[in-house]
């Protein structure tokens, strides 16, 4: 599955980039869907206005085949089903770097699925790699700086400006021969095979979903170094941001801050005057809604007063065992070079300590934990599960 075409077979240098092909129309997207219907490898990313909306959506997809790097418009392509036919064929390899954020977002916007994915950057990891970021990578492995400067910006607006265009095209382009270095270096180092299981995880990513968690604010920095009434205020306030970013299409951190919620809740402003002054609250917001966020504060101070969430209680032998085997996690990981969580997921290793496996066949029924690891680890896990508890607490 993940053997063709190398970057031996390239005929020109990877640190050149090539003129990209900026698809806008439907027609257009069928014509390249076409001629890249034999293609064995494509690389993908995408890029999305979540710094500048409340609903975020894909603004560009970058694509890129050993030959040719493309740049598609979902603003002005009317119909994208065509890409997700390509992406979706098993006889062909997606290239990602950090695929579930572009996973998610695809899903969500275009309904896409993947069904053979490559991912450099878990790749990286899985070879104990010192830096997987994408910039790092392409300047270690090609020389090419990547202006990171372009990562806040705004990619709904058109024309984009040719300075967006070469980072969204380098973000693709080098992805095919970083992936032909990253699978040799797997194979050489015997990883492959647990390498592709993490990959074909990515494929079972839910769609990316908006939810707004009205208790979302117990999240906030220092909230919890508030006396209680000033939580009200803050949960008040929270509510409205979450309101006006909504009908402007806004994030709601271009609103409010976190930092300035808290401030005006520690403050406690009553008149819309008061607001003038306060760090993150600019003239035109006080004038448009001054009134708006002194009744939220004056509804705060009369609320019922909030009560911090409760922490659900662990079983204290269920939690021995995942601190087993954490730390068995932790030493197979400095065996390997490698992060912890290369080794096993965490949320794998409480779904271990929560349902006690004890034999071979129990582990097929745990999520997360695919052939490659139950051979290479299931023993091991087991091991370790059935002896956690033998120790006295504290020793």
């Amino acid at each position: 599955m993940y053997r063709d075409r190398t970057e031996k077979t390239l005929t020109d240098d990877p640190s050149t980039l090539r003129r990209p092909l900026y698809i806008r129309r439907t027609a257009e997207l069928r014509h390249m869907v076409e001629k890249l219907a034999d293609e064995p490898l494509l690389a993908i990313d995408t890029e999305s206005n979540s710094l500048y909306a409340y609903y975020e959506r894909v603004c560009l997809v970058q694509l890129s085949s050993r030959t040719e790097d493309y740049l598609i418009d979902p603003l002005t392509v009317e119909d994208m089903s065509p890409l997700g036919r390509l992406l979706a064929d098993p006889q062909i390899e997606i290239v990602f770097h950090a695929a579930e954020y572009d996973i998610m977002s695809l899903k969500r916007d275009f309904q896409f699925s993947f069904n053979n994915i490559f991912d450099t950057m878990l790749a990286a990891r899985a070879c104990g790699w010192a830096k997987t970021g994408l910039g790092s990578l392409v300047e270690e492995q090609f020389g090419r700086v990547v202006d990171k400067r372009m990562q806040r910006a705004d990619w709904s607006r058109r024309p984009l400006p040719p300075e967006q265009l070469q980072y969204a095209q380098y973000d693709t382009h080098f992805l095919p021969i970083l992936r032909d270095r990253l699978l040799a270096e797997l194979e050489t180092m015997g990883r492959l095979d647990s390498a592709r299981e993490t990959f074909a995880a990515l494929s079972d990513l839910p769609a990316a979903q908006h939810r707004f968690d009205p208790d979302g604010f117990w999240r906030i920095h220092q909230v919890r170094d508030l006396r209680r009434f000033q939580i009200a205020i803050v949960r008040e306030l929270y509510l409205l941001r979450d309101e006006m970013a909504r009908q402007r299409d806004w994030p709601p951190f271009k609103v409010m801050t976190d930092e300035t919620m808290v401030q005006l809740a520690s403050l406690g402003p009553r008149r819309a005057d008061d607001l003038r002054g306060i760090k993150g609250l600019n003239d035109r917001l006080v004038e448009r809604d001054g009134e708006a966020i002194i009744q939220a504060i004056v509804r705060g101070s009369r609320a019922k007063l909030p009560l911090p969430p409760t922490r659900d209680q662990i079983d204290p032998d269920i939690q021995a065992r995942y601190e087993a085997l954490k730390d068995w996690r932790k030493q197979r990981a400095a065996e390997r070079g490698v992060e912890s969580d290369v080794i096993l997921p965490r949320d794998v290793l409480w779904t271990l300590a929560r349902q006690l496996p004890t034999r071979l066949e129990d582990l097929d029924n745990i999520p997360g934990l695919g052939p490659w690891r139950r051979a290479e680890y299931g023993a091991e896990l087991l091991h370790v599960l059935e002896h956690a508890n033998d120790q006295e607490p504290g020793s």
